[in-house]
């Protein structure tokens, strides 16, 4: 029995669809335009389908009435979360259901013991939540720190650790779901258990009836239980249907993996597992695969978590990486690694771990001395090395092809010859370049290459080699050619070569239960079309150098503070690159692709560019280093060209220009004691508008200005006090203390108080009130004039530092990171945080406040690496510190919390929840502090006050 094929849509289906749906939702969650149908649409697979209608909906009721509407045109739904999918089981030319902001709750339950997640919750985050009780989710998918959690239940992600014991399908409890037909079921609640028995016995029933045809067939029973010993996601979980005699109990385990046409899974609960605290890890080094392997199996009985396998390519991709060891460049060729990671609950447990691992490799020969090491550094580098593989070799692909990654599993026992085997086939398909890594202990191995498919032979090419693989895997050595990534479109013609045409013909009875109208995500994991893994292939057009190198993972989405408002860093180069390619085609477009270019290019504007905070937060989580806001300022600076003369008159009579800023500011405080604050935001509004939002919008927690006269009152050298020069930014020049807030000081003067305080004699270069780093003009595009005051401020700062003799501490973070790497290197330029740290809690004697504080890591701070030192600095001063989840960039970005005051309000979604009960929040940008207290309803400070408050001068000694 195989389902229906839908009717394609006509223009009036879709236009009534919309028009219905528009009745329940907004038309902002209603998504049909060119650019963000393309920029949503895009997943992580090397497929392309642009989806007609992109439907947010942020409840189940929506959610059951988007199917329905859906179902009645017989217009096919697939349903996406974060798209970091990698077999195109995520984009569809129908109707694409995306997970938004509604979908993002958790519960903890029994103490840890469980926890139930919504979809949209990233798996990062649940581990994070979980942390304080010991636990942990069991799957652990490379990508956990951008996927989530509806991805990793649907795909059945299982990851480094987690092997086939705790992988979703075996630590799963309970599931919601919705059906295709719009019915509920809860199978925690025995209510909604019984009445679905009821109201869908011939789906329960006939579950029940191919579970007993399964278990007694037995050639079938026992060729399911094999193919379940090994890591699989090739077709439906028929483990399901051996495991399990109860209906219900079938369908839970048959929505794990399910991809999506089967169901939607609204809600999941996962029975936790222990997450170790103590952890070491150890890269080893062996003469060749067939070592590698053996020392593999060696190892399967052993107390380790996890063993990845990496052959001589991949560690050449990675050799030259910060921190890797220099033996990396002179292995032979032939040469493997295994990443071992061994866990303990305790130092006793950990070191007989430990041991048994060296006593395993005692007769082992390995080409360096086995070293395990606890440094944390050290192991994060490690694992983010092994996790970064894929997208490695995507940075050093030809442009305009894509990379493939397949994800097979061999019996472990024949491991090597699997190894052997496939790198034979590279070979013999012209695939030299390919590399192998993987779960070693799972006989799990990755395959990545990169592949074109515009030169005339290259699709026949890939696919003589795939169907070899498929014949080599699924046939010859009985494992699973998909174990972890799930079928998706490029391996779902080869389900009956590995299964075999009885348990096929199994999978669509199950297909036909559940969705008998082919609705749900058709042609993913059941296909009787041969090639669809040859059609729909995703262009990688060369855009620009900065981005070339993206291959569209999708790991930098979840901290880009413009995700949940327009775009995110992904899908800025989606749009970029289509941007390109109709570009390249010059004369020879055609009328509709001009004007799709036209549309592109205007739209862009705005959610490309004015909504893009240039913080570079997605640089630190993109595996190749990709930072999108330099492409955005790059643009920019192409558009903005016009504008640079007055730029340069800006930079050339900066103090004037701040002196402005201040007035204005004291212009905004009359108007705010004569208007109220009510009457001042209209009318600000008003101005705004009308000047096309060339007049920054004003908001209630707008400082004061900045008493600038506080740094005239310098103290009298002494030549025994250290000396430190201080740079107040221009933020701090021009802002102010907060109106209304306790504290009533400047950042100045707290900066000076501090640092007078701990013992320092302050210096102060001069000219100060003209000195700018030049940030402001560079994110705007203007580099001339950065450079410019970069240039101007280097030569201020090496005079009054003589030559780098002396620290310098500026006030504000953002500035301190643009300024390091545009300073003389001489110049020891400190960040407040570093600066107090440092240098300033030894010198002081604290009293911690008995306050409850949030602290917001600023962007700058994360890519100093200061996090943890600014929430011990916080600690130190105060009972209780709160670092709200899930905040990155606050999306002030300079002065956009003031002219696209939007992105900073997206940004900070949620954070007023989170702070609720703290006293103050504490941070080191002045523009950020004004952004988080709108938002966060409470005053937001320098951390530099926290620290001034908490502290006295120490007692002579």
């Amino acid at each position: 029995m195989t389902p229906a094929t839908p009717d394609p849509a006509t223009p009036e289906a879709w236009h009534d669809l919309k028009s219905e749906l528009l009745e329940i939702m907004p038309a902002e969650r209603l998504i049909d335009d060119p650019l963000r149908t393309l920029a949503y649409g895009t997943d992580a697979s090397f497929y392309r389908l642009i989806p007609k209608l992109i439907v947010r909906p942020e409840s189940e009721d929506e959610l059951m009435a988007v199917l329905a509407a859906c179902r009645s045109r017989r217009l096919p739904v697939t349903f996406r979360a974060a798209g970091t999918s990698l077999s195109g089981q995520a984009v569809t030319d129908s109707v694409l259901i995306q997970m938004g902001q509604g979908w993002r709750g958790h519960e903890i339950l029994e103490g840890g013991q469980a926890i139930r997640l919504q979809p949209g919750v990233i798996g990062a985050r649940a581990n994070q939540v979980l942390a304080p009780f010991g636990r942990k989710i069991g799957p652990d998918p490379a990508s956990i720190g951008s996927c989530m959690i509806g991805g990793i239940a649907a795909n059945n992600a299982s990851g480094m650790c987690c092997g086939t014991a705790q992988n979703s399908y075996r630590t799963v409890r309970d599931i919601r779901v919705i059906l295709a037909d719009g019915t509920r079921l809860d199978t925690a609640d025995p209510a909604s258990r019984e009445a679905f028995r009821r109201s869908h016995a011939e789906l329960v029933e006939g579950l029940e009836r191919l579970s007993a045809e399964t278990r007694a067939n037995a050639p079938l029973a026992e060729k399911i239980r094999h193919k379940y010993r090994l890591k699989n996601t090739t077709g439906y979980a028929l483990n399901s249907l051996v495991d399990f005699t109860d209906g219900i109990e079938i369908l839970k385990h048959l929505m794990i993996g399910s991809e999506g046409t089967l169901g939607f899974i609204s809600t999941i609960t996962y029975d936790t597992v222990v997450d170790e605290p103590l952890k070491a890890a150890a890269l080893l080094f062996l003469p060749d695969m067939a070592t590698t392997c053996r020392a593999t199996i060696a190892l399967k009985p052993a107390p380790v978590s996890a063993v990845e396998l990496m052959d001589r390519a991949a560690l050449r991709s990675v050799e030259r990486k910060p921190g890797m060891p220099e033996v990396l460049k002179t292995l032979p060729e032939g040469a493997a690694a295994l990443l071992i990671d061994v866990r303990g609950n305790d130092e006793g447990e950990l070191e007989a771990r430990l041991q048994a691992v060296h006593d395993i490799f005692e007769g082992i020969h390995t080409l360096e001395p086995v070293t395990f090491t606890r440094d944390k550094g050290i192991y994060e580098l490690y694992w983010k090395i092994r996790k970064g593989l894929f997208p490695a070799v995507g940075a050093v692909r030809d442009i305009g092809t894509t990379v493939i990654i397949e994800d097979v599993a061999f019996p472990i026992e024949r491991l090597d010859e699997g190894v052997q085997a496939l790198t034979d086939a590279f070979h013999r398909h012209g695939y030299p370049e390919a590399i192998l890594f993987g779960h070693a202990l799972e006989g799990n191995l990755h395959f990545v290459f990169p592949q074109g498919f515009e030169k005339p032979g290259e699709v026949e090419r890939y696919q003589a080699l795939m169907d070899e693989v498929a014949q080599l895997v699924g046939v010859e050595y009985g494992g699973s050619l998909k174990a972890e990534h799930g079928t998706g479109r490029n391996m779902a013609p080869y389900v009956e070569l590995e299964w075999g045409p009885e348990a096929y013909a199994l999978m669509w009875q199950i297909k036909a239960l559940f969705d008998p109208e082919n609705l749900l995500n058709p042609e993913v994991i059941l296909s009787r079309n041969p090639t669809l893994h040859l059609e729909n292939l995703k262009p990688l057009p060369a855009a620009h150098d900065i981005i070339d190198k993206c291959i569209e993972c999708g790991f930098c989405e979840h901290v880009c503070p413009s995700k949940d408002l327009t775009l995110t860093p992904r899908q800025r180069i989606v749009i970029a690159r289509e941007m390109a390619r109709l570009e390249a085609l010059g004369d020879a477009i055609d009328g509709e692709d001009a004007e799709r270019l036209a549309t592109l290019r205007r739209d862009y504007r705005y959610a490309g560019d004015e909504t893009c905070a240039v913080d570079g937060l997605c640089a630190t989580q993109c595996p190749v280093g990709i930072n999108t806001g330099e492409l955005i300022r790059e643009m920019r600076h192409e558009r903005l060209a016009k504008h640079a003369d007055l730029s340069r008159r800006v930079g050339r009579h900066f103090s004037g220009v701040t002196r402005v800023a201040r007035g204005a500011l004291n212009m905004a405080g009359v108007g705010r004691a004569v208007l109220g604050e009510k009457g001042l935001s209209r009318v600000s509004g008003t101005i705004t508008k009308v000047s096309g939002n060339r007049v920054p919008q004003w908001v209630p927690t707008l400082p004061k200005a900045a008493p600038i006269r506080v740094l005239k009152q310098r103290s009298p050298a002494d030549g025994s006090k250290d000396k430190v020069v201080y740079l107040p930014s221009c933020a701090t020049r021009v802002f102010g203390a907060t109106h209304g807030d306790a504290e009533s000081r400047s950042i100045m003067e707290i900066t000076l108080s501090l640092l007078e305080r701990a013992g320092f004699e302050v210096i102060l270069p001069e000219m100060t009130g003209h000195l700018c780093c030049g940030m402001a003009f560079h994110s705007k595009g203007q580099f001339d004039e950065a450079t410019h005051k970069a240039r101007e401020l280097n030569r201020e700062l090496l005079v009054a530092s003589q030559n780098g003799r002396y620290p310098i501490i500026s006030d504000t973070s953002p500035c301190v990171l643009h300024m390091q790497s545009r300073l003389d290197e001489r110049l020891s330029v400190q960040e407040p945080v570093a600066f107090a740290h440092d240098h300033l809690l030894p010198r002081l004697e604290l009293t911690p406040l008995d306050e409850r504080v949030a602290v917001h890591v600023t962007c700058s701070s994360t890519h100093m690496g200061l996090g943890e030192r600014m929430v011990a600095l916080a600690r130190a001063c105060a009972r209780e510190v709160v670092v709200p989840a899930e905040i990155t960039c606050c999306g002030f970005a300079g002065d956009k919390g003031l002219s696209t005051p939007e992105l900073n309000a997206s940004a900070l979604k949620g954070l007023a929840a989170q702070v609720a009960d703290c006293d103050a929040g504490y941070s080191n940008s002045k523009t950020c502090e004004i952004g988080l207290a709108l938002h966060g309803g409470i005053p937001y400070r320098s951390i530099l006050s926290l620290l001034d408050r908490a502290s006295r001068q120490q007692a002579a000694s």
